[in-house]
């Protein structure tokens, strides 16, 4: 019988959304980008032969209970007291976990003084930049205060070259920055395509299943703040850890949108410094410190964005429109729900600012996305229009409705502890939950069924 022999195959990929064609079109019929389809020849393994990435040939099924039962290897700690609690409590051996954010927003320096910290306890660290030279990491690294002896640099771009410089060191952690410039000889297209991500990424997977290998890939976000690269990427890894703030600003966030080995429910909060980024280990304080007193549009929101509470400061001001009719912009909330919250007011609380130009900032450059701020960011806009402010010492937070209605939220009890701790006195809330706590916060709870109520508790002692 003949030796079978690999043959070669021949598709159009889209970079857009990853539809392939067996032939070029000019337009994607899936995403209707135009010019989007670029060929990518890729070897095809003779009929018969399977390769199964990240799996020995003899690996068999085991009981779910054996699974459990066997030993698993402790987290490395990053050293990073907030990284870790997103992390799920460290970073698991064998994982692959991607890194994502803006531009400029601070993903590399993240990344170092992690990897610092990993090292730091003896680990072998191999870090691969395809974006720097070894002397420009070594600039960044000086700057950064990172001398771990076991930290080991390397500049390479071709992932046979990375996969052989890591069998030779045998690091623990291998870090990658970034996955968008990484290629492979295995498959046509330039560094970045998505053909080339999702190759890499999948091979690099399998080198971290096979080997125990931690690996952390930096990625790229489209101008949308979307992941750059094919959806695959995501569902490949691990963990996707998403690192967010604005530029100017000395905040930064860092969310967990997938994590297999932990909860997605925690977020950590940095500062950044000339030396680098500084944990946050009380960011409610750090981002009311400087709240103006006595200030009309000034609201405090309580925000549980998973199980860590937050509170923040929104801010509103309402003018009259310059154009002939009403403007909103929002920096840090969805602009469509501040809209609809405008048309609340105006239809069930007789607060209409219809026609007028209303701002809305979240101080400090968080952003926030769940429904419970919704009552703050109405209020914020009532008294900056009624140019009432509030008492300095009260905390608003609850969902509104489109009848007007204020609705339970989730965690009622970490944020009226956050507020106690923080020295507020009177929180404003959904008479839902406040039915169903036992005040062992030493607050003054006022429960409200409407937006109505609300603005009537809140502008009556104001």
């Amino acid at each position: 019988m003949a030796k079978a022999q690999a043959t070669s195959r021949s598709t159009f990929r889209c970079q857009a959304c990853g539809h392939t064609e067996p032939k070029w079109l000019g337009r994607c019929p899936a995403c209707e980008e135009w010019n989007s389809l670029v060929e990518e020849v890729a070897a095809v393994a003779p009929r018969g032969i399977q390769s199964v990435r990240g799996a020995p040939a003899s690996a068999r099924s085991v009981a779910v209970t054996d699974a459990q039962a066997g030993e698993v290897a402790p987290r490395l700690a990053s050293g990073l007291g907030e990284v870790d609690r997103v992390l799920g409590g460290g970073l698991v051996p064998g994982s692959l976990v991607l890194l994502a954010g803006d531009p400029g927003i601070g993903k590399s320096t993240l990344l170092l003084q992690c990897l610092d910290g990993l090292a730091a306890g003896g680990r072998s660290i191999l870090y691969v930049s395809g974006e720097e030279s070894v002397a420009q990491t070594g600039l960044r690294a000086r700057r950064l205060g990172v001398s771990a002896p076991s930290l080991r640099l390397y500049a390479e771009t071709s992932l046979e070259k990375i996969l052989t410089e890591a069998e030779s060191v045998r690091p623990q952690v291998l870090a990658v920055d970034s996955i968008q410039t990484i290629f492979t000889e295995a498959m046509e297209g330039i560094p970045g395509s998505v053909g080339q991500v999702r190759e890499c990424a999948a091979r690099l997977q399998g080198y971290a299943k096979s080997t125990g290998v931690a690996v952390l890939l930096v990625g790229h976000v489209t101008k949308d703040g979307t992941i750059a690269g094919p959806k695959t990427l995501e569902h490949v890894v691990d963990a996707v850890l998403h690192f967010e703030g604005e530029g100017t600003l000395a905040y930064r966030v860092l969310r967990g949108l997938k994590n297999r080995f932990g909860s997605t429910a925690e977020l950590g909060v940095f500062s950044m410094r000339q030396g680098g980024l500084v944990e946050v280990k009380n960011p409610s304080e750090m981002l009311l410190a400087e709240r103006p007193a006595g200030a009309p549009g000034s609201v405090v929101v309580a925000s549980a964005d998973g199980a860590r509470p937050l509170l923040v400061e929104v801010q509103a001001l309402v003018a009259p429109a310059a154009a002939g009719f009403g403007r909103r912009t929002a920096d840090g909330v969805d602009t469509a729900r501040v809209a609809l919250l405008i048309a609340v007011l105006a239809e069930r609380a007789g607060c209409n600012v219809l026609a007028k130009d209303v701002f809305v900032n979240v101080a400090g450059g968080v952003r926030l996305s769940e429904p419970a701020v919704d009552l703050g960011v109405a209020c914020a806009i009532a008294s900056a229009e009624c140019r009432a402010a509030l008492a300095p010492r009260t905390l608003v937070f609850g969902e509104v409705g489109l009848a007007g209605e204020v609705r339970g939220v989730s965690h009622p009890e970490l944020r009226l502890a956050e507020a106690a701790k923080l020295g507020f006195e009177r929180v404003v809330l959904p008479r839902q939950n406040q039915q169903r706590l036992e005040n062992d916060f030493g607050l003054e709870l006022v429960g409200v069924q409407s937006l109505r109520q609300a603005l009537g508790a809140l502008f009556a002692r104001s």
